[in-house]
């Protein structure tokens, strides 16, 4: 599995000029390097652990000044890349977890915390774009895993004072869960 990294800064200018420098710096390859609300910049990125950790490191050195959050994952839990392009394949939703961020790098790690902390199903990683800069995770599973994965995920992520909201709901409306999938 390949890793993947990410920075997230607070102005599109800056943002570009990471970008640049990410891939310059070492074999990356971007996934996402784009605007979001409101006016940030995301740069996901993917390669070898150690392309990531170098252009990671390239970028708060260089534009420490506008950056907002940014992170390196060693071993992404399948299932990430999936819900970040919105292509989970998902059929029956028993409990439904949702993980609310203030930057998108934090959603990315709590999904993949979630994910690896219990038997769940991430389905949806939404990156800022619409949401004033937030960002959130869906995921689902049995009442007990998504409430472990939630709460083990959010966790991990409030110390950073990055957590807006969470929950776990159980057996949601069919008819809802339509409108996530």
């Amino acid at each position: 599995m390949r890793a993947i990294g990410m920075v997230e800064y607070k102005t599109v200018s800056t943002g570009i000029k990471a970008a640049d420098l990410i891939v310059k710096t070492a074999d990356v390859e971007l996934i996402q390097a784009q605007t979001v609300c409101p006016g940030k910049f995301i740069i996901l990125f993917t390669g070898d652990l150690s392309a990531i950790r170098v252009s990671v490191d390239a970028a708060k050195k260089e534009y420490p000044e506008s950056m907002i959050d940014s992170f390196v994952l060693g071993n992404p839990h399948e299932s990430v890349f999936k819900a970040l392009n919105c292509t989970a394949d998902i059929e029956d939703v028993q409990a439904l977890g949702v993980i609310e961020t203030f930057t998108g790098a934090s959603a990315i790690v709590a999904a993949d915390h979630a994910a690896k902390t219990a038997e769940v199903d991430l389905f949806e990683i939404r990156i800022a774009r619409g949401m004033c800069g937030k960002s959130y995770v869906l995921l689902t599973g049995t009442v007990s895993a998504v409430t472990e994965s939630v709460t083990s995920a959010v966790a991990l992520i409030k110390e950073e004072g990055l957590v807006l909201d969470y929950a776990v709901i159980p057996s949601p409306s069919k008819e809802f869960v339509k409108t996530l999938i």
